[in-house]
């Protein structure tokens, strides 16, 4: 659906260069929630933004359905940028105008006929939940409400493509929550293939099927949400995956196990689709010499999967914690924190 093709974005200022985009390559397919994350500065804002030529790439190429769109006249160009929608961080909603004003301002500009517009909007404010807004003005709005009408404006066209740029980074958690439930039935419900910018990673968490992490203009990891969370490769990746996956562990609890006499052993375990509800832990204190000690972790779920990172401590004999770990081995993934024969 959309494909960057070893694309760059460069800006000059002074005499100097600024390459937003640094050769990217990327692959959206149709049906699918793609996110991009990274910090402020990173390119992302950049990126999206050369999918409807609001910005053309320096180099490289943006194909829409196999069309690069760098390349098509403007008539053509103006069709195509009538299937790509856009939500914004700030609404961008008209204040003079009513909610179904502001739903409608794309089919008026369009000139399609009113019995049309009328059918459409209304369809829509429903879908969305603010048919009982629809003679309202954005002020008399809450936040969540004014993106739900941003949500609405960008689906009257009947896209194929939805970007969203920030589209919850004004919002509380609990707001932020429902747009994004919300978004996932605009995907579920017409098939639009959606990307969205973000710097939180509980947004991609929630939301995405897949995620390309950027620093500096380029992408430095992507991958499906659970790979990309189960197994981050890159320092920026980690920082990111820690903040929705507490997976350190707590000072006061490091140091209680630094201050122990005897052999004892700290690991990471990580467990993985149907062994996240396997008593695995258990069934090792109990078939082994050796006392198990959960410190810190979670189990949570990755697009609907079960995802458990627990840090654990093994206390023993050494021979007998090694036998311990090949048995766990032999389930799950075990890494080992710390080590400290005492």
């Amino acid at each position: 659906m959309i494909h960057f093709e070893d694309v760059s974005k460069v800006y000059e200022n002074d005499g100097k260069e600024l390459r937003a985009v640094d050769h990217v390559d990327l692959r959206i397919e149709k049906g699918e929630i793609f996110g991009v994350i990274g910090f402020s500065g990173a390119g992302k804002s950049t990126l999206i933004r050369l999918v409807n030529l609001i910005e053309a790439p320096s180099d490289g190429k943006v194909l829409v359905d196999g069309r690069n769109l760098a390349a098509l006249p403007k008539p053509e160009l103006r069709k195509v940028r009538r299937k790509i929608g856009m939500i914004f961080q700030h609404f961008n909603l008209l204040e003079s105008k009513t909610v179904y004003q502001n739903v409608a301002f794309p089919l008026s500009l369009a000139k399609v006929p009113k019995k049309e517009i009328e059918a459409r909007v209304t369809e829509i404010l429903e879908f969305v939940g603010l048919e009982d807004k629809a003679k309202q003005y954005p002020d008399q709005l809450s936040g969540g409400q004014k993106q739900r009408v941003g949500i609405a404006r960008a689906l009257t066209t009947s896209p194929e493509i939805l970007l969203c740029d920030e589209a919850t980074s004004a919002l509380d958690p609990q707001t932020t929550k429902s747009i994004l439930d919300l978004l996932k039935r605009v995907r579920d419900q017409y098939n639009i293939t959606i990307l969205m910018i973000t710097h939180e990673m509980q947004v991609i968490k929630e939301v995405c099927d897949k995620v390309a992490v950027m620093e500096n203009g380029k992408v430095i990891e992507q991958g499906t949400i659970f790979d990309v969370f189960s197994n981050p490769e890159h320092p920026t990746t980690k920082n990111f995956v820690r903040t929705v996956m507490q997976d350190d562990i707590p000072a006061s609890i490091l140091k209680q196990v630094e201050g122990r006499a005897g052999g004892r052993h700290v690991y990471r375990v990580t467990f993985l689709r149907e062994t996240a509800g396997e008593p695995i832990l258990s069934k090792t204190a109990k078939n082994f010499d050796v006392d198990v000690n959960v410190l810190y972790g979670q189990i949570t779920e990755l697009q609907g999967v079960p995802f458990g990172n627990l840090i654990v401590e093994l206390q023993g004999e050494d021979a007998e914690i090694l036998r311990a770990i090949h048995f766990i081995q032999s389930s799950v993934a075990v890494k080992e924190v710390v080590a400290d024969a005492g």
